[in-house]
């Protein structure tokens, strides 16, 4: 009879997965990338074609440029919803080529659960929660239907957390950032049995999931519209904290 997972073992599984993806997510917000965030748009039609260009990328809505630090939390959160969920939707749905085979294998939902957990730190930064503690009970709430301390703190915590940066700390390449949610992935892949409950595409979704090729469209859709519950459930927490 396999062991009850208990909250101590949730803590101690997303306090690394916590660490390792809440540094990583400060940076990209914060970054004043190349000091766009500062500059302000000219006027005059002798300006270079060159500021024009800068001017252009200034008003791109993404961190660390002038338009980003304009943007209101919600707005934010879009960002992250859209930009960054479509990435770890597709990474998650990959294995959903296999069909109703892949679809009974833990590791897709573990890749849907390091997804939904990467863009839930995202978020709780927009709203305020830094600490790693906070993140944590975010992630277990949403994720796990748990109510945990967030303090469980693990003797190779430090250990583990360099080990699922290592890739970004060599490279920011999409293979690097494919590798680390792999290993956020595996981290998670120890709760198999809470999988399960964490947030869940329509029924419809799941059906055409079921299917060899073609399921791999409808779990991606799947992981899009978990993601969508996923900052309902986000924003429900934060309204209780």
């Amino acid at each position: 009879m396999p062991e009850t997972i208990t909250d101590r073992d949730v803590v101690r599984a997303l306090r690394p997965f916590v660490r390792a993806t809440g540094p990583l997510l400060d940076t990209l917000r914060d970054v004043n990338l190349l000091g766009l965030r500062d500059r302000e748009a000219e006027r005059g039609a002798d300006r270079k074609l060159v500021d024009k260009l800068w001017d252009q990328l200034a008003a791109v809505k993404v961190p660390g440029t002038t338009a980003w630090a304009r943007m209101d939390v919600e707005q934010r959160d879009e960002f992250w919803l859209n930009r960054v969920g479509r990435l770890v939707s597709l990474l998650a749905a990959l294995p959903g080529i296999g069909g109703v085979l892949a679809d009974r294998l833990p590791i897709q939902s573990a890749l849907g659960a390091a997804g939904q957990g990467l863009l839930l730190s995202a978020m709780a930064g927009e709203h305020g929660f830094t600490s790693t503690e906070d993140r944590v009970r975010l992630l277990a709430h949403v994720l796990f239907q748990r109510s945990v301390d967030g303090r469980a703190v693990d003797p190779r915590e430090d250990e583990q957390t360099a080990e699922l940066t290592e890739e970004l700390r060599k490279r920011s390449t999409f293979r690097a950032i494919g590798a680390t949610v792999w290993k956020l992935a595996k981290v998670l892949w120890k709760l198999e049995d809470e999988l399960d409950k964490r947030p869940q595409g329509r029924f419809y979704h799941q059906a055409l999931g079921m299917l060899p090729v073609v399921g791999v469209v409808g779990d991606y859709f799947g992981e899009r519209s978990a993601l969508k519950r996923v900052r309902t459930a986000a924003y429900e927490w934060f309204g209780t904290q």
